[in-house]
């Protein structure tokens, strides 16, 4: 993985499992899903608010580990914030 994917499992509604991965591109994070492992993965236009946090969360411990600047963490702040207004994070 490179400086700034991340990659995490996540249960739908429904009960599907699904992988979810997100990548830093530029100053945006983009998302992709599969649903098993030789699946092809599969751009998400919209990510859920689950996903957003669960990011964020892992850029705060990247951050401790100088990985990332704190400005990444408070610019994903902003694009949460952004997408989600009613969020409480």
């Amino acid at each position: 993985m490179a400086k700034a994917e991340v990659s995490w499992k996540r249960v739908t509604e429904d009960g599907e499992k699904l992988q979810v991965y997100a990548q830093r591109v530029s100053r945006d994070w983009r998302f992709f899903t599969r649903g098993k492992r030789f699946d092809q993965w599969q751009p998400t236009e919209e990510p859920p608010l689950e996903d957003w946090l669960l990011l964020l969360d892992a850029v705060q411990r990247m951050v401790t580990r100088r990985r990332l600047t704190p400005d990444d963490e408070e610019r994903l702040r902003r694009r949460i914030r952004e997408r989600f207004p009613e969020a409480k994070f």
